[in-house]
């Protein structure tokens, strides 16, 4: 495993190691004088690199314990969404959310905040009722909510240990429906953006920045919750399967035209069974920003578009709602998602990236943990996340050149570099 999913990051580690058994994980953390966890690798920048050793927990026995009197289920870290959402179904329980992509691992998308979409639904990290957690000296510890350190333990960017499982909120299961609809004008959200991304269960808006107009817009419904699109809403049903970026083989997407399914097979874009997305030829940056400046966002980014446009295959806008954990990108407030796909040439996208970061200053955003960015964040909680690898990783075990950029501070300036 020498570079990540995208190819455009080489890792650094001297070692990688796929452990069988918890204990096995212990002993390699244990005797590793630096280590990350490494998931699926659908990565766009240098957050699971480490100088030492990278660790995989894919190969730990791939366990979905389903608690059915509490709702919950105790799952392996390593596990993909692809791998336990099936299983999930089938004992009659559902989680309320899913990612774009169902092949990346449980533990890297709770560590770093990744979400699906959807006013009501929040990041999947929120669904975490507890974890176990190998630190620096090879110690298991479970941490669960009421744990003070537990809001900053779940989304914990692989800065505090290794992440063996996780316990999750669960819902019954329900099936979806999707449409694709094409043909709105971007102006038409001035006065509706609110109203058309709280229509359905979830709304996800594509453009290519073409014009000032939206491409594409996926509408998910809840057989049970059927959407009650705006009388106002003109843009037109697709003729058949669409791909986000348009042109391309929608043969990977999963089914639309109001078909019902299962949700674990319609809140994705990207069916489990095909390769995930364009399958690696491409970047990504994603920024979060407050659901109530959308709008002005949009237009920030509109100005600028042709500027843009060199750089992308798509971009897609999502609701997240807020959530209290300290490093999600949606705590504290209700969430926009600007996500862009970019293609793969970083000495195009990166001066676009800088663009899209000046244009997107006025609005705080918050860069994806896991994708190409330049800025950072802010958080009210981040002094409390260096104290927390503090006392977690009191040596650096776990640092990296990702964790030196975003968190080297007071909290942290006596830790071994």
């Amino acid at each position: 495993m020498t570079v990540n999913w995208a190819g455009n990051v080489r890792y650094t580690a001297s070692e990688y190691v796929r452990p069988f058994t918890v204990e096995q994980v212990r002993k390699a953390v244990a005797n590793a004088g630096r280590v990350r966890a490494l998931g699926t690798r659908h990565s766009f920048n240098d957050l699971a690199d480490s100088p030492g050793v990278l660790l995989s927990v894919a190969d730990l026995p791939p366990i979905v314990d389903v608690d059915t009197t509490r709702a919950t289920a105790r799952v392996a870290a390593g596990l993909s969404y692809a791998e336990l959402a099936p299983r999930l179904d089938a004992a009659g329980f559902a989680l309320p959310s899913m990612a774009s992509l169902p092949h990346i691992s449980v533990g890297g998308a709770v560590a770093t905040a990744t979400h699906g979409s959807g006013v009501r639904n929040q990041v999947l990290s929120a669904s975490v009722t507890e974890l176990d957690l190998v630190t620096a000296g090879g110690d298991v510890v479970t941490i669960g909510r009421g744990d003070p350190d537990f809001e900053g333990v779940v989304v914990g960017l692989g800065a505090l240990g290794v992440v063996t499982h996780v316990t999750l909120d669960l819902v019954p299961a329900y099936e979806m429906r999707q449409r694709v609809y094409g043909g709105l004008a971007l102006e038409a959200l001035d006065d509706h953006f609110a109203e058309l991304m709280s229509c359905a269960y979830s709304v996800c808006l594509f453009t290519d920045w073409r014009a000032p107009a939206l491409t594409q817009v996926w509408v998910q419904e809840r057989v049970d919750e059927p959407a009650a699109l705006p009388s106002w809403f003109t843009a037109e049903p697709a003729e058949g399967p669409r791909h986000p970026v348009d042109g391309m083989d929608p043969v990977s997407c999963t089914t639309q035209g109001g078909v019902a399914g299962p949700w674990f097979d319609r809140l994705p874009h990207f069916r489990s069974d095909q390769p995930p997305s364009s399958s690696g030829d491409e970047l990504q940056s994603e920024y979060m920003i407050p659901a109530t400046d959308a709008v002005a966002a949009l237009h920030a980014l509109d100005e600028v578009r042709e500027r843009i446009r060199p750089a992308l295959q798509i971009c897609e806008v999502r609701t997240v709602a807020r959530d209290g954990l300290w490093l999600s990108t949606c705590t504290g407030r209700d969430t926009v998602s600007i996500h862009f796909t970019w293609v793969s040439d970083l000495s195009v996208v990166l001066p676009v990236v800088r663009l899209v970061e000046e244009r997107l200053a006025p609005f705080s955003p918050r860069p994806h943990w896991a994708k190409t960015s330049v800025a950072t964040g802010e958080y009210e909680r981040l002094p409390d996340f260096r104290a927390l690898m503090g006392r977690y990783d009191p040596a650096g075990k776990f640092a990296n050149a990702f964790t030196e950029r975003h968190f080297s501070g007071p909290e942290t300036s006596g830790r071994n570099r």
